[in-house]
């Protein structure tokens, strides 16, 4: 299925502050240099904060992660997690149509939202509160037919108790998620046949359908203020800046003895490697033309642009003119080492300079 960006797109996006707290939480779970692997989680927060992804936000999130543009885009296009229009400013309802919920009355279902939210999916509703979508299976096919809306499972559906659902969430109502027929869990429709001595009455309802009952926050959009609103290991949400940083330095303290530096102890190997650096010809400033813009390279994000800037390369034809020691000049000083020849930067920067 071909996944495009909507036509329509707002102007800006910025995390809110207490969001942009819990994205830097998310990169501080990952070694210098690999902050990269943040992208979903920090993606899904920003569809969370908005309900739907958008450029700009798909480009914030490149920009803090030092990624191209593009890379971001691949993420984000890629898993059908990410909305990428915008949907019900209440609910996006998802039915599961895979085959135990297709047998189950699905089709049904799909009926319902076409009834009342829109003929077709991801269209909005009249009064812009739902969207639906039809999607492939959601692992809950003891409990079928069923559909996701907003972060929780809603089982055991009827056509009936759907239309209900849909009525009470346009009304500022949060139905509570899990089986919908009485059912604690996924246990036989005819009762237990097994784990008799299970006492089901600890907790109201089954731990997934309790803890979003408890949080509360089952379809509204996320701001960060919920608690808690920063990953684990960052401690207490309501911590400040620098409470808050000092889990996430200790974490290296754990690498002292991996990284020990032992293996760093054959000095003859790294030195050579340092003697064949050579530093390539730089510039204090661009040329009167102007900067070229050095993003255009694949690879190179709005972050490691200015970094180039900094070490004085501003021009195409500056790149496609290093040599191999100069390579490893450059290389040395970029966090991400090894992308200039992963990525052909000289290749791309010589045609770029043609084309220029």
């Amino acid at each position: 299925m071909l996944r495009r960006l909507y036509h329509d797109q707002p102007e800006t996006f910025a995390f809110t502050p207490d969001n942009l707290k819990w994205a830097q939480a998310q990169m501080k779970k990952f070694p210098e240099g690999r902050q990269a692997s943040a992208i979903i989680p920090i993606l899904w927060r920003a569809q969370e904060q908005e309900g739907w992804l958008t450029r700009p936000a798909i480009e914030y999130v490149a920009a803090m992660l030092d990624l191209a543009y593009i890379r971001a885009l691949e993420v984000a296009s890629f898993y059908f997690m990410f909305q990428l229009q915008p949907v019900g400013a209440v609910a996006h309802i998802q039915v599961c149509g895979t085959l135990s919920c297709m047998i189950c009355g699905a089709e049904d279902l799909i009926g319902v939202c076409k009834d009342k939210i829109a003929d077709k999916p991801h269209a909005l509703s009249a009064d812009g509160k739902f969207s639906w979508e039809e999607v492939e299976c959601l692992g809950s096919c003891a409990n079928a037919p069923m559909a996701q809306i907003g972060k929780d499972y809603y089982e055991d559906l009827t056509t009936e108790r759907l239309s209900e659902i849909i009525d009470e969430l346009a009304a500022g109502r949060v139905p509570t998620p899990g089986p919908q027929n009485g059912r604690f869990a996924a246990e036989p429709l005819k009762g237990l046949t097994s784990l008799r001595d299970y006492d089901s009455g600890k907790t109201k309802y089954n731990a997934s359908a309790q803890l979003a009952a408890d949080i509360g926050d089952t379809v509204k959009r996320i701001d960060g203020t919920e608690v808690p609103f920063l990953a684990p290991w960052v401690k207490d949400s309501a911590a400040t800046k620098p409470k808050s940083k000092t889990p996430a330095k200790a974490k290296p303290a754990a690498k002292k003895p991996a990284a020990a530096k032992p293996k760093a102890k054959p000095a003859a190997e790294t030195a050579p490697a340092a003697a064949t650096e050579s530093q390539p010809e730089t510039l204090k400033t661009a040329r009167a033309g102007g900067a070229d813009d050095l993003k255009k390279i694949s690879g190179v994000g709005p972050k490691l642009e200015g970094v180039l800037n900094d070490l004085g390369f501003y021009h195409f034809d500056q790149i496609a003119k290093w040599t191999t020691d100069e390579i490893a000049w450059v290389d040395s000083r970029l966090k991400f080492k090894g992308r200039i020849e992963r990525d052909d930067w000289i290749g791309q920067a010589t045609a770029l300079a043609k084309a220029s």
